[in-house]
């Protein structure tokens, strides 16, 4: 496995591979990596011929009071659950080359980016799309792979390759679990033993919320969101952000819940770690 810095090396390598008929896969993410995105760099290698992972703690996805600065790295640790994976390159550009004093272009995507996270943090779409572009330019994959754990983000990046054109395979994992249910996330390193066992609480509403449709219990859509609000706020220390229950395809939210309906949900454990989760409603 190489690991690349250089933006100018890392397209070189590519236009070598491509040149090839190599087939190339992305894995993008932000380092400090766990078991869900050691299964994205194993269906990334199981697809294509040679695969990428990109590194990069993108700070323009981050607002003002978020925690770009805590948030977790370990660069040697990562070098060597990639490699194990085998995985070709390990691509790790640096902040002043990815976003140098003259840069001044972002990437909007419209109403997929209203709600939900996109309200919750202005502008973060915008980091995201903008970075993901930018990587799609600089590795010039024929596939790219993401979790979907981040439902929204995977939604707004589908709309972005389909209406830039860009060509790509997006393709999607279904979120990566701990044995007691709570959805990996790098984040997850934020929590102590006590807050990682309020933090089950996500989970658990999602399979409340599938009991209640397979039972055929929900007299309406919203009322079934506030009943999950109040189990989840009944678990002292954690606050709502948001609750939704979603049309899986275009994410407005559902009146009916049927085989595209999707809760997404984001909490606050102790006011100081925000975690995402999703689940359909009927599987």
């Amino acid at each position: 496995m190489k690991l690349i810095s250089s933006i100018a090396k890392m397209g070189s390598l590519s236009a070598k591979w491509q040149q090839a008929g190599e087939r190339i896969g992305l894995v993008p993410t932000m380092g400090f990596f766990h078991d869900g995105h050691l299964a994205l760099m194993r269906e990334a290698v199981n697809q294509c011929d040679k695969t990428v992972v990109s590194l990069f703690v993108n700070p323009i996805q981050f607002g003002p009071k978020e925690d770009l600065a805590t948030y977790p790295r370990d660069l040697d640790r990562d070098m060597e659950m990639a490699r194990a994976q085998g995985i070709d390159v390990l691509y790790h550009p640096d902040v002043k080359d990815m976003y140098p004093l003259t840069f001044q272009t972002s990437i909007h995507v419209g109403r997929l980016t209203e709600g939900l996270c996109g309200e919750k943090r202005p502008g973060h779409f915008d980091g995201v799309c903008t970075v993901v572009n930018k990587l799609f330019n600089q590795v010039s994959p024929d596939m790219a792979i993401f979790g979907e754990k981040d439902f929204q983000q995977l939604a707004v990046i589908r709309r972005m390759v389909t209406d830039l054109d860009m060509g790509i395979q997006i393709v999607g994992y279904p979120t990566v679990r701990e044995k007691d249910g709570l959805a990996m996330s790098s984040r997850n390193s934020y929590l102590d033993r006590e807050q990682r066992q309020k933090a089950l609480c996500l989970n658990q509403a999602i399979q409340y919320a599938r009991e209640k449709v397979a039972g055929d219990r929900v007299t309406g859509i919203r009322q079934l969101e506030q009943e999950i609000i109040t189990r989840i706020e009944s678990v002292d220390g954690c606050t709502v952000d948001y609750i939704s229950i979603v049309d899986g395809h275009t994410l407005i939210p559902c009146d009916l819940a049927d085989e595209n309906s999707v809760l997404l949900l984001a909490v606050y454990i102790d006011g100081a770690v925000r975690l995402i989760d999703n689940g359909k409603l009927i599987l």
